[in-house]
C-alpha cells in the first residue's frame, strides 16, 4: 500500500478518514473525453459548424461531469489510479487523482465548457478562418492538460507536459500570417529547448542515480528522495526543473508568453487561464512538494535565490505590465507575475503557502479568463485592442467592462473574491517561514496590480471625450458575453465556496 496523501511533504493533515487507493478508470475517460470529441469535430467539418460545436460541448460535458464525479471520493479520502502503460521497469504511464490534482482538474474542465461557448461567440462572430483545426487542437490541448493534472510520476507529467506544448503550436499560429509565424516559433523554440536541454536530463538524472525511479520519480512516496545527493547536486537539480518547465513563465524564460499573444483571444485565455502556463506551475509545484518537500527544501543551502527570482519575477512583470498600452500584452505581464506567486508558494516550502499556490492556480484562472474574455468581446463588438482607445466604453458595453472590473478586483486579491482567499493562505505561508519580506513584496505587488487594472475599468468608465462620437457601438455577441458574466460570478463564488477547494489544497479549515 502506498503512503497516504496526508503524508506528503508539503500536505498537512486534514479531517479526513485514513486515504485509500482505488483503481477506476474515471481518470482514463478525462483523459480521453476530448479525443473522442476531436474526431467528432474532425467529422463534422467546415460545412456543420453547429454539429462540430455540439461535439465540443459533449466531450467538454463528459469530462467535467467525469471530474467533478471524482470530488466526494478524494476529500472522503480515497486516491484513484489507473495505469495506462508499463513504460519501464519500475516506472509505469500511470494517472493519480489526489488533492492538488483533482483542483487544477476542476478548473480546467470546468473553464473549457465556458470558454467553448466564448469560442463560438469570438470565431463566428469575426468569421475566423480553419474553425475546424481550431477546435480540434483545443480539444487536444484539454485532454494534455488532464492528463498532467492526473500524472503519478515524473515521467507520465513529461510526457503530457510535451503533448501540450505540440499541440498548442497549431492554436498560437493560427492566423497563420508572419506575426503568428514568428510568435509560433518563439512559443515552441522556449518550450521545447528547455525541455529537451534542461528538464530530460533532471528526469534522467532522477531516473539512473536513485532506485532506478521507482522511489526517486514517483509523487505518492516518501519525499526527500534527493535528499542523499550533495547540496549542490540538489540545488542544480533543482533549477534545472524549475526552469526546465518553462510554460510556468519563470524570467529570464517568460519572452514566449507575450510572444503568443498574437492567437486568437480563446486561445489566449487557455494559454493564460486554463492550461497551458497553469501546467507549467503545477509541474513546479510537484517537484518541489512531492519530489523534494519541506525538509529537504528549508535545509537547501541556495533555495531562497529562488524565492528570490520568484519575487523579482513578481515584481518586475508588474511594472512592465503599467507601461503596456496593448490591452493583451498588459494582461500577459500580469499573468507572469501571477504565476511567480504560485512559484514562490512552492519555494516557501512550508503547508499554507504550498496549499496557497494550489489555491492560485484556480483563483487566478477564474479571475484572468474573465480578463480575456473581456479583451476578446471589447475586440469583436469594436475592433478596439488598446487601453488607450477604451474611453467611455463602459458606458456602451457595461456587461463586458462590469465584468472586467470584477475580474481586476480578484486578480488584485480583494474580498469577497477568490483571489484574496489564495494570497491570505501564501502571505500566511511567508509568516510561518519568518519571511516578512515576502508579505512586503506581496503587498506591493498587490498595489501594482491596481495600478495596471483599474485604469483600465476607470478609462471605460468615467472618461467619454472620444466614445461619445461614435456610434453603432454595443455588447458582443450573447455568446461571448454570456461566459465572461458566467467566470465573474465565479470569482464570488469561489470565495463563499472556498471550503472544498481549501481540502483540496490540503488546509485545514
Amino acid at each position: 500500500m502506498n503512503p497516504p496523501l496526508v503524508a506528503q511533504g508539503l500536505a498537512p493533515s486534514v479531517d479526513l478518514i485514513a486515504p485509500w487507493i482505488v483503481e477506476d478508470v474515471r481518470p482514463l475517460i478525462a483523459f480521453l473525453a476530448p479525443w473522442l470529441g476531436m474526431i467528432g469535430i474532425i467529422l463534422a467539418g467546415e460545412k456543420r459548424a453547429n454539429l462540430r460545436e455540439l461535439f465540443t460541448f459533449v466531450a467538454a460535458g463528459i469530462q467535467a461531469s467525469v471530474v467533478l464525479s471524482m470530488v466526494p471520493l478524494v476529500l472522503g479520502g480515497a486516491i484513484i489510479e489507473f495505469q495506462i502503460w508499463q513504460v519501464f521497469t519500475n516506472v509505469p504511464l500511470l494517472l493519480r487523482v489526489d488533492g492538488p490534482g483533482l483542483l487544477f482538474a476542476c478548473v480546467a474542465s470546468v473553464l473549457w465548457i465556458a470558454t467553448s461557448l466564448y469560442a463560438i461567440g469570438y470565431m463566428r462572430g469575426l468569421h475566423e478562418h480553419a474553425q475546424t483545426r481550431f477546435y480540434s487542437y483545443f480539444a487536444l490541448s484539454l485532454s494534455a492538460t488532464m492528463g498532467v493534472a492526473f500524472s503519478a510520476n515524473l515521467l507520465t507529467i513529461y510526457f503530457f507536459y510535451e503533448m501540450l506544448s505540440v499541440s498548442t503550436f497549431p492554436l498560437v499560429t493560427h492566423m497563420q500570417d508572419k506575426e503568428a509565424r514568428t510568435g509560433g516559433r518563439t512559443y515552441l523554440g522556449y518550450l521545447l529547448f528547455t525541455s529537451l536541454c534542461l528538464l530530460l536530463p533532471a528526469l534522467s538524472w532522477c531516473y539512473v542515480w536513485l532506485d532506478g525511479g521507482e522511489v526517486t520519480m514517483d509523487f505518492l512516496a516518501d519525499t526527500g528522495k534527493v535528499g542523499s545527493f550533495s547540496q549542490v547536486t540538489q540545488l542544480t537539480l533543482l533549477a534545472l526543473f524549475t526552469f526546465g518547465f518553462a510554460k510556468a513563465g519563470l524570467m529570464p524564460l517568460h519572452s514566449w508568453l507575450p510572444g503568443a499573444m498574437v492567437a486568437p483571444t480563446p486561445v489566449s485565455a487557455l494559454l493564460h487561464a486554463v492550461a497551458v502556463v497553469k501546467v507549467g506551475v503545477f509541474c513546479v509545484y510537484r517537484v518541489y512538494a512531492d519530489i523534494y518537500g519541506t525538509e529537504v527544501l528549508v535545509n537547501l543551502s541556495g533555495e531562497h535565490w529562488l524565492m528570490i527570482l520568484a519575487c523579482a519575477t513578481i515584481l518586475i512583470s508588474s511594472l512592465i505590465a503599467m507601461s503596456q498600452d496593448n490591452l493583451k500584452r498588459r494582461l500577459a505581464f500580469s499573468t507572469i507575475g501571477q504565476l511567480g506567486y504560485v512559484i514562490l508558494g512552492a519555494t516557501l516550502a512550508t503547508d499554507l503557502a504550498a496549499g496557497g499556490a494550489v489555491l492560485h492556480i484556480a483563483m487566478h484562472a477564474c479571475g484572468k479568463i474573465t480578463l480575456f474574455f473581456c479583451a476578446g468581446a471589447i475586440f469583436v463588438a469594436t475592433g478596439k485592442k488598446y487601453v488607450s482607445e477604451l474611453r467611455g466604453l463602459g458606458r456602451k458595453m457595461p456587461f463586458t467592462m462590469g465584468a472586467f472590473m470584477i475580474g481586476s478586483l480578484s486578480v488584485i486579491g480583494l474580498p469577497p473574491l477568490g483571489g484574496f482567499i489564495s494570497k491570505w493562505y501564501l502571505a500566511l505561508g511567508a509568516l510561518d517561514r519568518d519571511a516578512l519580506w515576502v508579505v512586503v513584496v506581496l503587498l506591493i505587488s498587490s498595489l501594482l496590480n491596481v495600478f495596471y487594472l483599474l485604469p483600465v475599468a476607470v478609462t471605460a468608465f468615467f472618461r467619454t471625450e472620444e466614445s461619445e462620437k461614435e456610434e453603432g457601438i454595443r455588447e458582443a455577441p450573447m455568446a461571448c458575453v454570456v461566459p465572461l458574466v458566467l467566470t465573474a460570478i465565479g470569482c464570488f463564488v469561489l470565495f463563499f465556496l472556498s471550503g472544498p477547494l481549501l481540502r483540496l489544497a490540503g488546509i485545514s479549515e
